[in-house]
């Protein structure tokens, strides 16, 4: 787990990486941003609406409280709002993630596993759609964690090992099925569930870093194909040249 993770982290300051980071990053930025924006404009259209029904109905509150009301209640939708996109980034990296993991997976197999035959790339429809399950179940699972942060951190905690457990699972299937079917990708991560979640820890650690976190599909990618190359059997390091012909060591009788 250490040496994939060390490996994926050395790889990330390549240029090859460096292009898919700048795509990575434009893309879970315009995702966050047009969300937040979505929820803002819904949140603040309905505390206008409130108060003007709750002006209209009471008629004895002057007008500059109500407003004062609304503008109060836009500036804590917004704070809500960055606290949430905190929270959700795993969700929105493993969705921006999906359209960039089978060119980080070639670039890792290109530098570390030359003389294998390379993966087949997902098509897009199923490398979308496991994204958007992903980030869907990531959603739910923190929904679920948040009132648990009102006894001492628990939340925290609960939505760590939620960001292990799904983000290992996620893109070790997206590592495995360039060479499996989804079935056998999956049985294969169950039958090696301890490794592919302990493999999730560094992840969770890397998603729970601000801006540090936007890089998380790239990240967890290169280090899910090594972990995948290892479980199957591979050796994670650099082909040595074949030694030339005749120049063998000859022992003496």
């Amino acid at each position: 787990m250490f040496e994939a993770a060390f490996k994926a982290m050395a790889q990330m300051a390549s240029p090859e990486f460096r292009r898919v980071l700048f795509k990575s990053i434009g893309l879970a930025l315009v995702v966050v941003v047009l969300f937040g924006i979505g929820l803002h404009r819904a949140f603040s259209w309905m505390a206008d609406s409130g108060a003007t029904w709750a002006e209209a109905s009471t008629g004895f509150v002057p007008h500059t409280a109500w407003s004062i009301l609304v503008w109060v209640l836009s500036f804590a939708a917004a704070l809500g709002i960055l606290t949430g996109a905190v929270f959700l980034m795993p969700a929105v990296t493993a969705f921006a993630g999906s359209f960039f993991v089978d060119e980080i997976a070639g670039e890792v197999e290109r530098k570390y596993y030359p003389a294998e035959l390379p993966g087949k790339e997902l098509p897009l429809g199923r490398a979308v759609y496991e994204g958007i399950k992903t980030a869907l179940v990531s959603i739910a699972v923190y929904l679920c964690a948040v009132p648990f942060l009102l006894f001492a951190g628990l939340g925290l905690v609960l939505m760590f090992v939620a960001a292990a457990y799904l983000l290992s699972r996620e893109y070790f299937l997206l590592a495995a099925m360039r060479f499996r079917s989804p079935d056998e990708a999956r049985a294969m991560r169950r039958a090696n569930r301890t490794s592919v979640f302990m493999a999730g820890v560094p992840i969770a650690l890397f998603v729970m870093i601000p801006i540090v976190n936007l890089a998380t599909p790239l990240f967890a990618m290169a280090m899910m194909v090594h972990l995948h190359k290892k479980l199957s059997g591979t050796r994670v390091e650099l082909i040595e040249p074949t030694p030339v012909a005749g120049r063998e060591r000859i022992r003496n009788p």
